[in-house]
């Protein structure tokens, strides 16, 4: 009597297209996923003008020490108070114009939450002064 063994398989996972199914999942991910790109800070430059004299009455400098120090008008100031003594300011003179004027070690960190301290109270004409070196 004879007795019929089975053949067993083995359990194999081909390979060989593993390569391709991989680099495929690859292409895929990176056409379906976003970037995140930084825009930076957004300003509106003006154009080329003529210059026009202003009264000095109708500027405020805002001054940036390297240690982050602002002064405001002469006076020392923290960052978080520079909204509301610009929307004073506005309310007095709806014409003013802040000068900011950092040193050049400023942190731009510092730099950044000053000028948006500014643009929070209110500011529309706002003037970025060169550093000093």
């Amino acid at each position: 009597m004879l007795v019929d063994k089975k053949k067993t398989k083995s359990a194999e996972v081909p390979t060989s297209s593993l390569a391709d199914i991989a680099f495929l999942i690859l292409i895929f991910f990176l056409i379906s996923s976003t970037m995140n790109v930084d825009k930076g800070v957004t300003l509106t430059l003006p154009g080329i003008e003529q210059e026009t004299k202003i009264k000095s009455k109708n500027i405020s400098n805002i001054l940036i020490s390297a240690e982050g120090n602002v002064m405001f008008d002469e006076q020392l100031v923290d960052i978080p108070v520079i909204r509301e003594l610009v929307r004073e300011k506005l309310y007095e003179n709806e014409n003013q114009i802040f000068s900011l004027k950092p040193v050049a070690e400023t942190e731009y960190e510092i730099y950044i939450r000053v000028l948006d301290q500014i643009k929070q109270g209110g500011a529309k004409k706002i003037s970025l002064a060169e550093p000093d070196f």
